[in-house]
């Protein structure tokens, strides 16, 4: 019923949509300096004011992150996880993983009734879905690592946001109107005036949230190790969640080592595991290396039907192989091996669509011997948010953030003012059942103590000569990895600028189910060219939200593209 709910909101909403792209940027913003893409404003104004005091993208990431928790409440967070990749401008590569992670009472099982089925939403809503929160470890060594100013500085505007209140728009004002919020007494008391819903251009204040924010500035610490840990593990305790301040005392961020690529002479760095984000991408590109794409024509059939067949054999070797690498042996040299997507290139017929259930993966250092046999379910919603930064020196960070499903758990901490992640929901619950966005995924992502879910998650930076050239992202779930995919190989293959990559058409597909999603916008005629090669087509009216930048190798100028889906905005100077 939940999904359904949300299904016929968005139709509701589709006209609106449709009026928001058709009046979108047709061009990106130029910014000679520095710059931020977000999906809100106000976040994005954020992140230039630290760099115009002096600070650089990391200041100017976590500034933004930190405002988002305030503004975009959907998925902006200081209680859920993300992935932070940083290139410096001497060409330094970091990335940082502050992932949530299960806590320590969690078992495989945890969500199954007594004769073995799921328990419908325990994993989705309320306290039990929680898991140990991130965000704020991992902002705050990113601050502390690669900043400039202080926590105190760069958490400041958020602060004052929360405390003096923001004017809401329409569409925030009626995600905030979600039931499952009404559900738990703080969420309904803060986001919902218990009951007299919030319109369009009222002012949203969240005092409570502002004085957790002054406590985390001065002392980040205390929400691990102190009576900020102590209140929130109380809160979580209180609703029958299984988060204890012990679970918070041993959460630790990771630094990784990115995933590497290349595609057409561009080099590609992105995403480790436990995101599937990087592996996929290169895998995708790989694939896609041997076909001549712009000959084919921008968002024509022939293009799409082979960019789809390479979507859904990555799609079937994330569903294999990927999970936490601190619990299961991940195959990244095989699976990025551009030796190994050219047999995968062999099987693709470019007049006919693969049957996903029938595919046969090449036989190939001996990769068939380590997939797991034993299909789990994955489910990742779609309700994240990436943001992308460019500093004067040409440091470059993309963040993608999430609670997971929109607004998490439903659950706000009690007495501290912000929501808490559904997490635990993006690890499998079950074997051999397909959840409601049809993801399959492997035993790798089983629920296990410490673990950290496995995620569609993919921050990506490409470069030109070795010189920054894009900055990449969006939310979107398991399309955030083709909605990447089709940014990049838009200004690649097709010579489109980056807001016209951003805005245009996009399509996924991600091995089962075996359909291509196709947004409505796309030409008629393109999707009954795809039909007649067997595909079978979902249409939607839209999903994702790219926030990207590109540097014009000419001028250096810095070029943002905030999605024409929704109301973020590229800002710079």
């Amino acid at each position: 019923m939940r999904i359904q709910l949300k299904l016929l909101f968005l139709c509701s909403l589709a006209a609106v949509f449709a009026t928001t792209l058709a009046a979108a940027p047709l061009r990106p913003t130029h910014a000679p300096h520095a710059i931020v893409a977000s999906v809100h404003e106000l976040s994005s104004r954020v992140g230039v004011e630290m760099m115009q005091s002096g600070g650089n993208a990391v200041d100017a990431a976590v500034a933004t992150g930190f405002a988002l928790a305030v503004v975009h409440p959907q998925a902006g967070n200081i209680g859920g996880g993300g992935f932070l990749l940083l290139r410096t401008a001497t060409g330094e590569t970091h990335f940082i993983d502050f992932r949530e992670k299960a806590p320590a009472a969690a078992t495989e099982n945890m969500y199954l009734d007594a004769q073995g089925n799921v328990i419908p939403d325990l994993s989705v809503i309320g306290y039990k879905s929680i898991g140990v929160p991130g965000s704020v470890a991992g902002l705050v060594y990113a601050e502390r690592k690669y900043g400039k100013l202080s926590l105190e500085k760069v958490i400041a505007p958020a602060i004052k946001l929360a405390r003096e209140g923001f004017s809401l728009a329409y569409e925030d004002a009626e995600d905030l109107k979600d039931e499952d919020l009404s559900k738990f007494a703080g969420s309904r008391r803060i986001f919902q005036r218990d009951g007299h819903f919030y319109q369009t251009g009222e002012i949203l204040k969240q005092p409570e949230l502002a004085r957790t924010l002054e406590r985390i500035g001065k002392n980040p610490d205390d929400l691990y190790h102190g009576a900020l840990a102590r209140e929130l593990a109380a809160a979580i305790q209180k609703g029958g969640g299984l988060v204890t301040i012990e679970d918070l005392a041993h959460y630790e961020v990771k630094e990784r080592e990115p995933i590497r690529g290349s595609y057409r002479g561009y080099d590609i760095i992105s995403a480790p595991p436990p995101s599937s984000g990087g592996i996929a991408l290169v895998e995708i590109l790989n694939i896609l290396e041997g076909f001549d794409l712009a000959k084919l024509g921008n968002r024509s059939a022939a293009a799409i039907h082979l960019v789809s067949e390479a979507f859904r054999r990555a799609f079937y070797d994330r569903a294999d192989f990927l999970g936490d690498p601190d619990f299961a042996r991940i195959p990244v040299p095989q699976l990025i091996d551009k030796k190994y997507a050219a047999a995968w290139r062999d099987s693709i017929d470019p007049s006919h669509a693969s049957v996903s259930k029938d595919l046969k993966r090449p036989p190939f250092n001996e990769l068939e011997r380590v997939a797991q046999l034993s299909p789990r379910t994955l489910h990742e919603p779609e309700n994240t948010t990436h943001y992308s930064v460019v500093d004067p020196e040409g440091n470059a960070v993309a963040v993608t953030t999430t609670l997971n499903d929109s607004f998490g758990s439903r659950v706000t901490a009690d007495g501290l003012g912000f929501l808490l992640n559904d997490e635990m929901d993006d690890f499998a619950s079950k074997q051999g059942v397909p959840n409601a966005y049809g993801l399959i995924q492997g035993p790798a992502n089983a629920i296990g103590p410490g673990k950290r879910p496995l995620s569609a998650m993919t921050p990506t930076i490409v470069l030109k000569d070795g010189k920054l050239f894009l900055v990449l992202g969006s939310p979107g779930g398991p399309t955030i990895i083709t909605t990447v995919a089709n940014v990049l190989m838009g200004v690649v293959d097709f010579g489109l600028d980056l807001q016209e990559a951003v805005n245009a058409p996009r399509f996924h597909h991600q091995w089962l189910p075996d359909q291509i999603r196709v947004e409505e916008r796309l030409s008629p005629d393109t999707m009954n060219l795809l039909r007649s090669k067997g595909h079978k087509l979902d249409v939607r009216h839209y999903w994702g939200d790219g926030e990207c930048i590109m540097i014009d190798p000419k001028t250096g100028d810095r070029l943002g593209a905030s999605d024409g889906r929704n109301n973020g905005k590229a800002v710079g100077y």
